[in-house]
């Protein structure tokens, strides 16, 4: 890594702590924090404030950090993971515990008190004047970039060489999927990047061909560019805590949202109970509900033909994930369009079977390794999850086959592309 002065923006780091678990942005940016703040030469935390943006030394950046992993405890062992005791209860057949509402009462309350004290310390900041001259600015999240006032103090410190994270264009290129104007703030962030940014990371290369795509669509000029796929948490390894379901047990990962196609796996599974009953294999929907999803919602909690066998879980460790994926059948991801998709080379690395929709960046992260379906081909999905159901299964040889010598993208090589890219900067 380049000795420069860094400043890594922490602010949506700060707004986290109301969720029990992290997202994948949030792992992001919990990565990309703890590189920074442990690199040799002068390392700052800043966060944007309505007020403008304050500067925090690395050991009180380091802190807030911590103190954010800490609320998440995402460092937490399967087996004291409440969430996962209770699903693989209910998975294996056994009595499900009762959830401990104080528990979780309490938990909230403690994540609430680490958020308000992480936001304090952070407004006692040096404004943006005490970064040192020739500084790189580093943002790894699309937060505020809707705000472009709030990059404002970057015309003022010209020095300052800014590299900003793109993690999808999925607002802009299918904006049927998101909340009502997002494609319009998304398109503003984009504008923010190409006025500011020295260079971009973006996570496929499949994203870096869109990101400057719509750069040059609206006019600037092309940007250096790293591709760094994102690595796999070291608790995906396939030697771990697993336990075996009472049928076969098939996962979606992600946020509840359409463009997901969870309404496919959902019409599929009400097909699946009509036929075999209690013999149905199980789908787990593991995230939480996102936006636009009232047609999921309304199939989740009124269609009765699937509440046996479909289960819905959030608030997941990344140990708990993890043993769950050890544990199944296979992953199913049937996503429209997608950014990265990081639930492949999780259960890949897990040496879970991967059944996903016949996308581009599909291919790039797992086309050694996948099965590939288009995603409105509902009779393909409806042949490959009663094929994975049986243990003999040509369809189960083969994906496993694929998996045999598997090697996950790691932390390690996405950060020296990144660090050739600030090094040439």
């Amino acid at each position: 890594m380049t000795t420069r002065p860094i400043a890594f923006d922490l602010t949506r780091l700060l707004t986290r702590l109301r969720h029990p678990s992290p997202s994948g942005i949030d792992r992001v940016d919990l990565a990309y924090a703890r590189h920074v703040l442990s690199g040799e030469g002068r390392r700052f935390g800043l966060v944007s404030t309505a007020l403008g943006p304050r500067i925090l030394d690395r050991s009180k950046a380091a802190r807030i950090v911590e103190a954010v992993a800490a609320g998440w405890t995402e460092d937490v062992d399967a087996g004291r993971d409440p969430v996962y005791r209770r699903l693989e209860a209910r998975l294996a057949g056994r009595p499900t515990p009762a959830p401990d509402g104080r528990a979780a009462a309490s938990d909230a309350l403690r994540r609430r008190r680490i958020q308000a004290a992480t936001v304090l310390g952070a407004l006692r900041g040096t404004p943006v004047s005490g970064l040192p001259a020739g500084s790189l600015y580093l943002h790894t999240s699309h937060l505020r970039l809707d705000r472009p006032e709030r990059f404002d103090w970057l015309y003022t410190r010209r020095d300052v060489r800014p590299v900003f994270f793109v993690h999808d264009l999925i607002p802009i290129t299918h904006p049927e999927y998101g909340r009502p104007g997002e494609a319009a703030r998304h398109a503003v962030r984009m504008r923010t990047i190409g006025r500011h940014a020295a260079a971009i990371v973006v996570n496929s290369a499949d994203t870096g061909a869109r990101t400057l795509r719509h750069l040059a669509y609206a006019g600037f000029g092309p940007r250096p560019v790293a591709v760094g796929h994102l690595g796999v948490e070291p608790a995906f390894a396939g030697e771990g805590p697993r336990f075996t379901p009472d049928r076969p047990t098939f996962l979606v990962c992600g946020t509840i949202e359409p463009r997901k196609n969870h309404l496919l796996l959902l019409q599929l599974w009400r097909a699946l109970a009509g036929r075999l009953g209690p013999e149905t294999p199980r789908l787990v929907l593991v995230g939480r509900r996102g936006w636009e999803a009232e047609n999921i919602v309304d199939m989740l909690e009124r269609c009765a033909a699937i509440q046996d066998c479909v289960v819905e879980v959030s608030g997941l460790s990344t140990h708990g994930l993890a043993a769950l994926m050890r544990s199944c059948t296979a992953l199913l991801m049937p996503s429209f369009t997608e950014g990265y998709g990081i639930p492949i080379v999780e259960a890949a690395a897990a040496g879970m079977p991967v059944v996903a929709s016949d996308i581009a960046v599909h291919r790039e992260v797992g086309g050694r390794f996948a099965h590939f379906l288009d995603p409105l081909d509902g009779v393909g999905w409806m042949r490959a999850v009663e094929a994975l159901s049986r243990p003999d299964a040509p369809l189960r040889t083969e994906l496993a086959a694929g998996l045999s010598d598997y090697q996950a993208p790691t932390w390690d090589a996405h950060f020296a592309r990144v660090d050739a890219l600030l090094a040439d900067l």
